[in-house]
């Protein structure tokens, strides 16, 4: 089968017999949200509103993925912190010389 054909056999053939490639979902969305849709379609940004949509779904999937990841390193890092409080390795210091050593901290890891 050429290439073609299997295109038109996976997309365009069920949808002429009333068969989505796609399942189809219904959104409600804010009137801004809506201008903004359609000003980037319009722009030619999209080609529909539903590319545009499904961009943002993607999007929001990454973001949900790199906010697990954030807080499994946080997690990690409590452990960590945790371990060495209750294998004493740690170092104690004075309320008066906190700031300046938060100072000196924050200074070190500064790209």
């Amino acid at each position: 089968m050429k290439p073609l054909a299997k295109i038109a056999n996976g997309c365009i053939l069920p949808a002429l017999m009333g068969k989505s490639a796609m399942p189809t979902r219904n959104i409600n969305l804010t009137a801004e949200q809506d201008a903004f849709v359609e000003e980037i379609v319009r722009a030619g940004k999209y080609q529909n509103a539903s590319e545009a949509v499904r961009d943002a779904v993607r999007g929001l999937q990454q973001r949900l993925q790199e906010d697990e990841l954030k807080v499994e390193l946080l997690r990690t890092h409590i452990k960590t912190g945790l371990a060495a409080l209750e294998s004493g390795a740690f170092t104690e210091i004075d309320d008066a010389d906190l700031d300046a050593t938060l100072d000196r901290l924050a200074a070190s890891a500064a790209p």
